[in-house]
Formats: C-alpha cells, structure tokens, sequence
C-alpha cells in the first residue's frame, strides 16, 4: 500500500516537520489544521473567519488526496478557549450539518497565539 504525503505550502509543515495530510489505501489523515490563508500566511482574528478558512484548508487538501467532506468520518476540534467554540456552530453546521462525522471538540494551547481553532479530520475515501 502506497504512502502519499500532501503538502500546502505552509512554512509550518516545513520548519516542524510534518505533512497537511497522508494518504493511506483509502484513508486520508488530514493535520491540524488552522486558519491561516496559506496563500498568504495570514490569519483573522475572528474565530468564525478562521473556522471557515479552517475548512477551505481542509477541503483543499481532501481534493488533492481524491477525497471531499463527504468521506470525513471523524472530526477533532482543538480551541484555546472552550467557551468560544458556539462562535464557531453555524459554521460547522453549513459544512457538516449532512455529513455528521464521529466529532470531539478539546480545549488546549495551540502553537501560535494568533490561532482560535485547529481542526483534525480523518476521511474513508468512498
């Protein structure tokens, strides 16, 4: 079984040593992923902003491996502050209102104080 690592440009995956997501057979495991418009390396400071950017990051890299939002069948959600994540349900909802991945949301530091929600997704290619 083939390993096919993605990339998305972001210096963190460069610098930290990592990839934005692995395929595996049919499995893709996409990283953490933030806010950042990697385009530009630049990030809101809305939360509703970066959970939005958080998933076009996500979508972009689930395309790269053959895969969509459809196929995500687990979903972590990762937010310094725990009383913010209702900011982010509608968004959540517009993404994955039909879908409903297996979810957990933590409350943790993340690696850069500019971040307000880091998103995991797992995805079992259909």
């Amino acid at each position: 079984m083939k390993r096919k690592l993605i990339t998305s440009g972001s210096s963190f995956e460069e610098e930290i040593g990592y990839s934005r997501a692995v395929v595996q057979g049919d499995w893709v495991f996409v990283s953490g992923t933030t806010g950042f418009d990697y385009n530009n390396m630049s990030i809101s400071d809305d939360i509703v902003v970066q959970t939005d950017q958080c998933f076009k990051n996500i979508i972009s890299a689930l395309d790269v491996a053959d895969a969509s939002l459809k196929d995500v069948v687990r979903v972590t959600y990762i937010l310094p502050k725990a009383n913010e994540f209702k900011l982010c349900w509608p968004v959540l909802k517009k993404y994955f209102g039909k879908i409903k991945p297996a979810a957990t949301m933590l409350s943790a530091g993340l690696a850069d104080d500019r971040m307000k929600i880091e998103i995991q997704v797992t995805a079992l290619k259909s």
